[in-house]
C-alpha cells in the first residue's frame, strides 16, 4: 500500500457534516428494542400484493412487465401484451395468494402486505380476505412501476393518489409505506405526504432507525432482498426450495443466537407469484414450523413494530440523520 497516494483529479472526498449517508448507524451499540415479552428476535413476514398493478398496456404502460416473474432475462414488449408474464402474474392473484393466506392464517400470523393500489382495486375478494385475517396493508404505490424517472410533481401526485386509492379499495388509509423501485426523492415525498407511522425503502439496518426531514421525525423499518423469494429467479440466487429454506433458517439462528444479549429484526419478503407455488411454498412452510419451535420470539407486523417503536424509543429520534 503506497500511504503518499493521491486521490484521483477530481475525486470527490464528502466527509463530515455534508456527506447525506448515515454510514454510522447505532455504532457499535445498538439499543435494546425491548420487544414484548422479552423477545430475542422478531420474525416479520412480508407479502408483495402486486399482481395487477404491475406495467401493462391495459393499465397505460409503454409496454410489458420485465421485472420479477419466471420467464427469466424477459424484455419489456413495447406497445404490446406479454400473455406468458400476464399469466404468471395471474397466478399470483388466483391461486398463490390463497396459498399464503390459508397458510399463514393456519398458524395464526399477521403478515404486513405491500400492496399497490391499483392491484387492490382488481382483486376487491383478496382484499377483504386481509381484512377479514387483520393484515397490515402498506402502500406500495400506485403502480408497481419504476419512479426514478417520475418528475418530482409526478412522483408527488403518484403518493397522493397512492394513499386516496389504497384507502378507498381497503377502507382505511395506509400506515405504512414501500416504494422499492423508488427515486431519490421518494423518501422525502413520503414524509411530506404525512399520514405514516413508518416507512420501508431501506435495506440498512437489522433494526428500525429514525431519520427527520423539515425537522419532522420519520421511522424507518428496514426490509430485505436476500431473505426474499425473489432470489428464486435472479441469477446466483436459490435453485430450489432447501436453499431457500436454509437460507432463511440460518438467517433467524444467527439473529437468535445474537438476541440473548442484542435482539434485532428479520425480515423476510415474499411474493404471491414465486413462494406462492407449491415447490417453493413447501420451503416457507418448513421455515414457519421452524420458527415455532423456538420461544421468546415475537412474530408481528410492521404496524405493530411501528407503534412499539414509537412508545418505546422515540427519544432516538432526537439524534435522527437528517436527510435534504
Amino acid at each position: 500500500m503506497n500511504a503518499g497516494r493521491s486521490f484521483p483529479l477530481g475525486a470527490n472526498i464528502m466527509t463530515g457534516a455534508g456527506y447525506p449517508r448515515d454510514l454510522k448507524g447505532y455504532g457499535r451499540n445498538p439499543p435494546d428494542p425491548k420487544w414484548p415479552d422479552g423477545a430475542r428476535i422478531a420474525v416479520q413476514f412480508v407479502v408483495n400484493f402486486e399482481e395487477g398493478g404491475e406495467n401493462s398496456i391495459l393499465h397505460g404502460d409503454a409496454g410489458s412487465e420485465a421485472f420479477l416473474s419466471d420467464v427469466l432475462g424477459a424484455k419489456s414488449w413495447a406497445g404490446r401484451r406479454h400473455p406468458n408474464v400476464e399469466s404468471m402474474f395471474e397466478y399470483g392473484s388466483r391461486a398463490g395468494f390463497w396459498r399464503l393466506w390459508r397458510g399463514f392464517a393456519a398458524r395464526n400470523i399477521k403478515p404486513t402486505v405491500f400492496a399497490v393500489a391499483t392491484a387492490l382495486t382488481r382483486n376487491p375478494e383478496a382484499v377483504a380476505a386481509m381484512n377479514e385475517a387483520g393484515w397490515d396493508i402498506a402502500s406500495h404505490g400506485l403502480k408497481w412501476v419504476e419512479h426514478k424517472d417520475m418528475t418530482d410533481i409526478d412522483e408527488r401526485a403518484a403518493v397522493a393518489e397512492a394513499v386516496s386509492v389504497h384507502t378507498q379499495a381497503t377502507g382505511r388509509r395506509p400506515l405504512g409505506w414501500y416504494t422499492g423501485r423508488t427515486s431519490e426523492n421518494t423518501l422525502k415525498l413520503v414524509i411530506e405526504q404525512g399520514g405514516f407511522l413508518y416507512s420501508c425503502d431501506s435495506y440498512a439496518d437489522d433494526l428500525p432507525y429514525w431519520v427527520r426531514h423539515r425537522g419532522v421525525p420519520h421511522l424507518i423499518i428496514p426490509y430485505s432482498l436476500d431473505a426474499n423469494d425473489m432470489r428464486f429467479i435472479n441469477a446466483q440466487g436459490f435453485g430450489d426450495g432447501e436453499q431457500f429454506f436454509q437460507y432463511l433458517k440460518d438467517s433467524f439462528d444467527v439473529l437468535y443466537a445474537e438476541g440473548e444479549t442484542a435482539p434485532k429484526m428479520m425480515s423476510i419478503g415474499l411474493h404471491c407469484r414465486l413462494v406462492g407455488r407449491p415447490g417453493r411454498y413447501a420451503a416457507l412452510a418448513r421455515f414457519l414450523d421452524y420458527v415455532e419451535k423456538h420461544d421468546r420470539v415475537w412474530v408481528p407486523t410492521r404496524l405493530e413494530i411501528a407503534e412499539h417503536w414509537h412508545r418505546e424509543h422515540r427519544a432516538l429520534a432526537r439524534n435522527a440523520h437528517v436527510i435534504s
